[in-house]
Parts: C-alpha cells; sequence; structure tokens
C-alpha cells in the first residue's frame, strides 16, 4: 500500500459542481509535486457548510486503486 499527502480547499459552490455529475474526478497537486486525480465523491464524509478544506491521506494499492481517505489536520 502507499499513500500521497495532498492539501484540499473546495468550496462548498464548487462541490456542489462535482457532485451534481457523477463520476467527476479532483485534480490537486501533492505535498510532493506529483499530480493526483482521484474520484470527487470520496470527499463526501468531509463536505461542510465551507466546502472540503484540509489535508488529508489517500491510501492506495500497488495497481493504484483507492483504498482509503483520512484527514490529517
Amino acid at each position: 500500500m502507499q499513500a500521497i499527502v495532498v492539501d484540499v480547499h473546495i468550496t462548498a459552490e464548487e462541490y456542489q459542481k462535482y457532485y451534481r455529475q457523477p463520476g467527476t474526478v479532483v485534480n490537486v497537486r501533492a505535498r510532493d509535486g506529483r499530480r493526483v486525480q482521484f474520484p470527487a465523491n470520496i470527499l463526501q464524509p468531509y463536505i461542510t457548510h465551507e466546502g472540503v478544506i484540509g489535508t488529508f491521506r489517500i491510501a492506495f494499492g500497488d495497481e493504484g486503486k483507492f483504498q482509503s481517505l483520512e484527514k490529517v489536520d
């Protein structure tokens, strides 16, 4: 298993756009400089009135398949 740390700042209005279109992806830059793309729906447990804001650790398998998401701040 591998993990990558990303900082996410998506306003509530922006997240609504992701939520309305199933299958949409979020593109962010990881703290190590890599570009990361993942399904927007994995952020749903972390949505607040302000949106999705914070630092997250995304774990994925050797094949690159998503395994878990954890808020770390």
